[in-house]
């Protein structure tokens, strides 16, 4: 890493908060079934990604990983005003305001800097959106949450949410890479999400570079990694940056978390980018909540 300008960039968003577009995440390989304890091997990895230059950490109640969040920032003693920590409500949704006091106990934090609806899957009515975006809001008026958004919202659950938001989600994070498009970014989704100034933030960015090979993304990605001298994953992080895409990724490996980095450090062309998403069209996969859709439904 010598020499190597690794600054992470920072997107922002609608409400004028800036957040780096690569993020540490907590959940897949870190989730834990239940309360067991801190996880000290999590704590310290997480401490090593601050140091790095990783102040993006992302967690969810639901990850049980919030504990550690908390104990590896204040072991960290890095100024608060420079980390920007991210978690969600699903398991206490009908009870957002106690949610959020939890989590904060948790974080050992006044505030987070954004607060997410992890799944619209709690609502079975447009109601059930629109009085949970109502709590949300009043987290944000309350200081408790910097920012509010949401994650795995498709189009019907964004236009539920807007019809009575005071205040317009500032993000959507939800599952995005090559083979998970969403219709890509002139499709129905992206687009609404551009025209009403929400961002994109990717989880699962690494997914046609790992469990997903092989597949029609392979050769590009190969080609790519030849010509910027990094490896796949480095150009899969690349390619969502390059679309104004928060990446959230995650190892337990200090040396991996550095070569990640190395995404930061060079700018693929339009053609580049679009060749990416035009090979990534040809498969269909879906790493995540997969019981939840059609096994062709690419919304």
């Amino acid at each position: 890493m010598a020499g190597l300008d690794a600054r992470i960039p920072s997107l922002k968003l609608n409400d004028g908060t800036s957040v780096p577009m690569l993020a540490y995440g907590t959940g897949t390989a870190w989730y834990k079934s239940g309360s067991s304890g801190i996880d000290r091997e999590l704590v310290e990895t997480i401490k090593a990604a601050v140091k790095l230059g990783y102040h993006h950490l992302d967690g969810a109640e639901v990850y049980n990983t919030e504990t550690e969040i908390g104990v590896a920032i204040k072991e960290s003693k890095v100024a608060r005003e420079k980390l920007f920590v991210t978690t969600k409500v699903i398991t206490n949704i009908k009870d957002i305001p106690n949610a959020i006091d939890t989590s904060l106990k948790k974080l050992q934090l006044d505030y987070v800097d954004l607060y997410l609806i992890h799944t619209p899957f709690f609502a079975s009515s447009e109601s059930d959106f629109q009085s949970a975006w109502a709590a949300m809001e009043k987290v944000k008026t309350e200081g408790k949450a910097k920012s509010i958004g949401v994650s795995n919202y498709l189009l019907p659950h964004l236009t539920a949410t807007m019809k009575t938001a005071k205040v317009t989600p500032s993000i959507n994070q939800i599952e995005y890479h090559p083979y998970l498009q969403h219709g890509g970014l002139d499709g129905p989704l992206l687009s609404y999400m551009r025209r009403h100034n929400i961002a994109t933030a990717a989880y699962g960015p690494l997914t046609a570079a790992t469990k997903a090979k092989p597949g029609p993304c392979d050769g590009v990605y190969a080609e790519l990694a030849n010509k910027y001298y990094v490896s796949e994953g480095e150009i899969a992080l690349r390619w969502c940056i390059e679309q104004d895409i928060v990446a959230i990724t995650t190892s337990g490996k200090e040396e991996r978390l550095s070569d990640y980095l190395r995404a930061m450090s060079f700018r693929m062309t339009p053609k580049e980018v679009n060749e990416i998403a035009r090979a990534g069209e040809k498969k269909h996969f879906r790493g995540f909540w997969q019981a939840k859709y059609d096994e062709n439904d690419r919304s």
